[in-house]
């Protein structure tokens, strides 16, 4: 054992170097350790399986607006506490709680954004935001994304993640439903695009309103889509659901997602889309 207390015996005694924290990550799929710089280099996505990561408002706006630059609107709309409402948490404390963590002030941000030199309306969901739950001031964000696109006669964008209405606010979140939905009607009528852009999840209050009501929808691959999760609707049905059900391809394939589109690819669709769908007149 005295070996072991002799120092300088020609073999190293270097502490081995600590990998800095955040620096690598676990695919949720397949487990691959990917280094996070390469993760930017592909748009979140997992080199090995093709896994899309989940990402924030900001990186939205980043790869889909040009420069990534975003002029944003409604920022003064605060969600308030109509209910009083209380579970395990104070729905005021659970607002103070999202707004500190995300420095965001709700679970969607609009504004007006280029797209391939297109003028866009653009509305970008945040899961980070409790859940990207739609309550009152989400729907009327909404809303007025959808008024500016009419009144600019532009085209809209939405990108959607959402877990769905917003218990805490009861009906008056069901409600952004039915408003948003009228409007997407007068847009139609005024005979303007929208596309709306699906990833993971987008499911319930939100899926059974705006998200689904595009001109073309598109989806990011193995998004989580539907209304109710899986479980409840197998107990509802007493039947065992089909593999992949409630995913993007399963949607794809029964015709209710126009095409599943990888992030690197998602704004040479969009552009595409837009320049096919918007007179070429209006375009700079």
């Amino acid at each position: 054992m005295l070996w072991f207390k002799k120092k300088n015996r020609g073999v190293s005694q270097q502490t081995p170097r600590e990998v800095p924290d955040g620096l690598w990550i676990k695919c949720d799929n397949c487990g691959e350790i990917i280094y996070k710089k390469q993760l930017d280099r592909t748009f979140w996505t997992c080199p090995q399986c093709g896994y899309h990561f989940r990402v924030t408002s900001d990186y939205y706006i980043r790869i889909l607006l040009d420069d990534g630059k975003f002029e944003e609107y409604d920022t003064n709309l605060y969600p308030k506490d109509p209910l009083g409402f209380k579970d395990r948490k104070k729905y005021k404390d659970r607002l103070v709680a999202a707004r500190k963590k995300t420095g965001l002030s709700e679970a969607v941000r609009v504004g007006i954004g280029e797209i391939d030199g297109i003028e866009v309306s653009f509305a970008v969901m945040d899961f980070r935001f409790i859940g990207g739950s739609m309550g009152s001031v989400v729907g009327e964000r909404v809303a007025r994304a959808i008024e500016r696109a009419i009144e600019r006669k532009i085209p809209l964008v939405i990108v959607s993640a959402s877990g769905g209405a917003r218990m805490q606010e009861g009906i008056l979140s069901l409600m952004q439903m039915a408003k948003t939905s009228a409007l997407l009607a007068v847009l139609d009528d005024e005979k303007l695009p929208y596309i709306s852009v699906l990833t993971n999840p987008t499911t319930a209050g939100v899926m059974a309103s705006y998200a689904s009501l595009g001109d073309v929808i598109i989806a990011e691959p193995k998004a989580l889509l539907g209304f109710a999760g899986p479980r409840v609707i197998q107990q509802t049905i007493g039947q065992e659901l089909p593999e992949g059900f409630q995913s993007s391809e399963f949607f794809q394939e029964h015709g209710f997602v126009d095409a599943v589109v990888p992030r690197p690819e998602l704004k040479k669709t969009v552009s595409m889309l837009l320049r096919y769908m918007y007179p070429s007149d209006k375009q700079t």
